[in-house]
């Protein structure tokens, strides 16, 4: 995930400072990615040096309020027009443990299966629940839908696992 991008998009809205940022980012992906207050300067620090931001003049409470430039919009237009490509996310975890416990061969693959198959049961049943409780607001629930999504994916996943487990029994 682009955090940059992410706080270029954020100062599309208006000139923010960093604290400001991080608050705004959190309510919009429903508080399920937390974001680190020091990751947001260091990023704005980026953007400035890039000429994507321009530092404003320190407010009542000294901080720093930036702003962003056309640089900075022409770089979250291209951002936004580019789709994301599968192999430019990171690796799967899951899918190394699983074809690592396989390689490995002393390891009881249909009980790693179990186990990830009941955190993300439990995953699942969290998300749900946040949802229902996440009221108002499209972009909240649009990420919350997505996490579901992905977590009912992985369910799938997992049950393709298990038949391909016993089918080379």
């Amino acid at each position: 995930m682009s955090i940059r991008h992410a706080l270029l998009a954020l100062l599309s809205l208006g000139p923010r400072h960093g604290y400001q940022l991080r608050v705004e980012f959190e309510a919009s992906t429903g508080a399920t990615w937390p974001l680190n207050v020091g990751q947001v300067y260091t990023t704005l620090s980026r953007m400035e040096r890039d000429g994507l931001v321009t530092p404003g003049e320190p407010d009542e409470q000294g901080r720093i309020v930036h702003a962003i430039t056309e640089a900075g919009r022409a770089e979250m237009g291209r951002w936004f027009d580019t789709p994301v490509v599968h192999s430019d996310r990171p690796r799967d975890e899951l899918v190394v443990k699983l074809a690592m416990a396989v390689a490995a061969g002393e390891v009881d693959v249909a009980e790693v299966v179990r186990r990830q198959r009941t955190a993300t049961m439990r995953a699942l049943q969290q998300l749900t629940k946040a949802k229902r409780a996440a009221g108002e607001g499209v972009a909240r629930r649009l990420v919350l839908d997505s996490m579901i999504f992905q977590a009912e994916a992985e369910q799938r996943w997992l049950d393709h696992c298990e038949a391909v487990l016993k089918e080379e029994r």
